[in-house]
């Protein structure tokens, strides 16, 4: 089992869902995207900010493994852990349900940090990792 080191709750909304009545599968990378960046902004991180210094986070890729369909209304929890791999920003994502018995989807996000357009790091996620690594 993953050592998540972010939760957020959601509850999903009627318009999310498509004519099978579940949650269309361009919905998941949206609910992962905004945990990412509340989890950030709980560390004190924020894009806008960053990108005012020239340092922009940049999806290089996702991979999404859906396991059972959301439906209206579910309340779920988007879970989260973080670590570093050369110059990528690997988050570990999961959508569980409120009991932890359910396990919706699962995705693995790979960011690069580019600053001034050139390919870099922010010391500010780096001490987000080391963080993360020590509660691993």
């Amino acid at each position: 089992m993953r050592n998540y080191i972010f939760e957020l709750p959601f509850e999903v909304r009627d318009y999310e869902c498509d004519l099978q009545g579940i949650v269309n599968n361009a919905v998941y990378q949206n609910y992962f995207e905004h945990t990412r960046h509340k989890f950030l902004l709980s560390k004190n991180i924020s894009f806008s900010e960053l990108h005012k210094k020239g340092i922009d986070a940049v999806v290089v890729k996702v991979e999404i493994s859906f396991k059972h369909s959301l439906l209206p209304d579910t309340p779920f929890i988007s879970k989260l852990s973080l670590k570093k791999e050369g110059v990528r920003y690997v988050f570990h994502q999961a959508l569980f349900s409120i009991d932890n018995q359910t396990l919706f989807a699962s995705a693995r996000t790979e960011t690069v940090i580019l600053n001034q357009g050139k390919l870099g790091f922010t010391p500010e996620l780096d001490a987000i990792v080391q963080e993360a690594e020590t509660l691993s």
